[in-house]
């Protein structure tokens, strides 16, 4: 996962913007909000044009503070399942089945995701990883899950080239919202 700087500052920059925005959406952090934004483009929106803003709040149990800083009703929220309940409380929200990046590999595909791994010369280490005595056995996608989990850098990296190659349908809701 990013730092706790720089979900702090992500945060905050967006935080900042927020205020003269048409329309704000919350989400836990900052895969979701690259593969939100990302989404949008791949659907040709342009959600800084909109005046959206995204905000990645730092985790689901920060919902109740963010929103009294945010002083506005957020269009929506996306949140990963186990969350549901800490948002649906505070927002109207989009909830993804397990959490975002499952999602993202359901959308692609397995055999998508293996050549997108290739295309990023990480199919040699997703094999060393499949090797390793506790994912061996392991479900193809749990493997793919956690291997794209196991790195700040790569999750972040995924969360875009996922989105691209499929727009998963919690982000597809998200961008439908915004248009109502």
């Amino acid at each position: 996962m990013p730092t706790n700087a720089a979900s702090l500052r992500a945060t905050a920059e967006a935080m900042a913007r927020a205020g003269a925005a048409a329309a704000v959406v919350l989400v836990e952090g900052i895969t979701d909000r690259i593969a939100l934004e990302t989404a949008a483009r791949v659907r040709g929106r342009d959600l800084g044009g909109e005046g959206v803003v995204v905000v990645p709040i730092g985790g689901a149990h920060a919902i109740g503070r963010t929103l009294a800083e945010l002083g506005r009703t957020p269009v929506a929220g996306l949140c990963d399942r186990r969350e549901a309940g800490m948002f649906r409380d505070q927002v109207t929200t989009v909830v993804c089945d397990r959490d975002l990046e499952e999602e993202l590999i359901r959308a692609a595909g397995l055999d998508a995701v293996a050549a997108i791994f290739a295309a990023e010369g990480d199919l040699r280490s997703f094999r060393s990883f499949q090797k390793q005595p506790a994912w061996r056995g392991q479900e193809l996608p749990a493997q793919m899950y956690r291997f794209i989990r196991s790195s700040s850098r790569r999750n972040l990296r995924y969360a875009r080239l996922l989105t691209e190659r499929a727009v998963p349908p919690p982000l597809d809701e998200i961008l439908k919202r915004l248009m109502d």
